[in-house]
């Protein structure tokens, strides 16, 4: 998850953070690349925090990434993204 990579020095989305700014984290994600690890459930939350913020790439992503995923992988996404808005 996030909080398990933020010791590693990979950036943490910020409060403020743009749909463009959540997408590209998302993606390296989604990917492995840039120094996070695969991890679908944070790729999927940063998409749908994204597509929130008017990312019409990342509804695109997420609707693929979750036809990867397990029902309980998405339901876990979708509660970290309430998370992050909460405490955000």
């Amino acid at each position: 998850m996030l909080t398990s990579v933020e010791s590693e020095g990979l950036p943490l989305p910020k409060p403020d953070a743009s749909g463009d700014e959540l997408f590209k984290l998302g993606l390296l994600y989604s990917t492995g690349q840039g120094g996070a690890p695969l991890d679908y459930v944070s790729a999927h939350m940063l998409f749908n925090l994204a597509a929130m913020r008017g990312s019409v790439e990342a509804k695109v992503y997420r609707k693929e990434l979750s036809q990867e995923m397990a029902s309980d992988e998405v339901a876990e996404a979708q509660r970290q993204a309430r998370e992050w808005l909460a405490h955000g």
